[in-house]
């Protein structure tokens, strides 16, 4: 691969999408190099844009999952959108879809037509309960997912549940959605076969709480919910230092625990006492071993808690907010920051986590029906035909 070639370079995306999952998996095409074409509702477009406007009046969704596309606004119950939907899926290598229960087949973008017509097409459909079964018509939301998986039971406190902070459930099936792609497309340059490739959000999700799961079948009961201590391993969690400052630490095995209780609680024997002597003793003992943790903490500011535990080899973090996040000198270290255009100008964003060498396409996010009348021009479509609001 030349230097300034990105890998997936002369692939084309058609992608009617909305919200979450969908846009994250085109978007990581994108930064791959892919063209993706997105359609989108005219005057409004993807809903996503109206979820917050807190990115110089942008909503923060949006701009995180659409960057490099192009956007195309047309109604497609119209006679121009009926004539244009044809043209875009065949020009295009993959299509994308994750629209209601339904609607890709009244659409004829089931993976059945589409792939009737070429199959060397490859085609992705984003559900959220599977295309059959029982929940086929229902719809599903990222936090309707993580309750049915049973991860809200997982996360919180002993007092009440709480969701993950962010649309894991969309996340997961987005990155499936992505992997399997790159997968398809692969397979394709060797066989010359394309792919009818479907991920939902509850398998996806379903497959990222598999150890709880297999804990759960394994001992008869489920891991409690500790806050941000870890369920199974002890000590694993946040413990306050005489400054205020709140710092994690994680033990995860013997030596580890014998090096923690001999550098940092200055306790060697404590590591031979019944009750801690292994995991499975610890987290049984949960109670008083953080009490005895955080009381001897509590004496050391964060700084000299730090090197303590540095010394000790056991790994730390601090418990940061999102501001501390964003100003973490490991970004600015690593020159993970970029800058992309929007609508209303400029606005910062990280480069994407995977490194091939070259640096990713980082284009600008795009206002709606941006791309509509060049997209028309090139399928041979009078953009004259576009009605006067369809990119407004």
């Amino acid at each position: 691969m030349e230097d300034h070639l990105h890998p997936l370079t002369g692939v084309s995306v058609l992608s009617l999408e909305h919200a979450v999952a969908a846009p994250f998996a085109t978007r990581q095409l994108a930064d791959l190099g892919a063209r993706v074409i997105k359609v989108e509702r005219p005057g409004t477009g993807d809903f996503a844009r109206q979820y917050d406007e807190s990115v110089a009046g942008l909503s923060s969704y949006f701009v995180w999952l659409n960057r490099s596309k192009e956007s195309v606004a047309v109604d497609l119950k119209s006679d121009l959108g009926r004539a244009m939907l044809p043209r875009l899926v065949e020009h295009a290598d993959v299509v994308v879809q994750n629209l209601g229960p339904g609607a890709a087949d009244r659409l004829g973008l089931s993976a059945a037509a589409i792939r009737g017509r070429d199959p060397r097409k490859i085609v992705v459909s984003i559900t959220g309960w599977g295309s059959d079964g029982p929940w086929a018509d229902r719809k599903a939301y990222d936090l309707l997912v993580q309750c049915e998986t049973g991860l809200v039971s997982l996360t919180g406190t002993g007092d009440d549940v709480a969701k993950v902070g962010v649309s894991v459930a969309d996340i997961a099936a987005g990155m499936y959605a992505f992997s399997a792609t790159l997968a398809a497309l692969y397979r394709r340059e060797v066989t010359g076969e394309g792919a009818s490739i479907e991920v939902s959000l509850f398998e996806a999700l379903a497959e990222w709480v598999g150890q709880p799961a297999h804990y759960t079948a394994g001992a008869g009961r489920q891991p409690g919910r500790f806050g941000a201590q870890h369920a199974t391993i002890a000590p694993y969690g946040p413990y306050q230092a005489s400054d205020g400052h709140t710092i994690l630490f994680a033990i995860q095995n013997e030596p580890e625990w014998a090096r923690f209780c001999d550098h940092v609680l200055a306790w060697p024997a404590l590591a031979t006492d019944p009750r801690f002597v292994s995991n499975s003793q610890r987290v049984a003992h949960r109670d008083e071993l953080n009490a005895i943790v955080s009381a001897a903490l509590a004496e050391h500011d964060s700084g000299h808690l730090e090197s303590l535990l540095t010394a000790a080899r056991v790994a730390y973090a601090g418990v940061n907010t999102v501001a501390e996040f964003l100003d973490h000198p490991v970004l600015s270290g690593r020159d993970r920051w970029r800058e992309v255009d929007t609508e209303n100008g400029p606005i910062r964003a990280l480069l994407p986590p995977i490194d091939l060498g070259v640096e990713p396409v980082m284009g600008a996010v795009p206002a709606v029906g941006d791309h509509t009348a060049a997209v028309l021009a090139e399928l041979g479509l009078d953009p004259a035909d576009l009605p006067a609001n369809l990119g407004s």
